[in-house]
């Protein structure tokens, strides 16, 4: 009974949101939610929430897509989105255009301030 205790008093408090960004884009919602894991260590959990409607519309759900990103990765992270997110912002429908090559990648990149 007391080891069931603990275990609910864990997973409440991995539910607990210490800091919270939330992005509207068009239909989407993004959240970005501080955490705090049962080892007492803050991990950034990303959720998209994009709204649906069931039968006649006159219903409505939210569909939603989570990734849970620690601390150690944040770099990793950082780095790989700044290299898609360039890749895209030099394409042309899905073709990599030479003008493009040629801007300077600094005035593309993304910054994710995880200091």
């Amino acid at each position: 009974m007391e080891e069931e205790k603990k275990r609910m008093e864990a997973d409440k408090r991995d539910q607990e949101i210490v800091y919270s960004k939330a992005l509207k884009a068009g239909k989407r919602i993004y959240y970005l939610d501080v955490k705090r894991n049962r080892k007492d260590e803050l991990f950034l959990a990303i959720t998209e929430s994009k709204k649906k409607f069931v039968g006649d519309e006159s219903q409505v759900s939210f569909e939603k897509h989570k990734i849970f990103l620690y601390k150690e990765d944040f770099e990793k992270f950082r780095a790989g989105m700044d290299e898609v997110i360039n890749y895209i912002n030099n394409c042309d429908n899905g073709v990599e255009s030479e003008s493009k090559k040629e801007d300077d990648a600094s005035s593309n990149r993304f910054e994710i301030d995880f200091g």
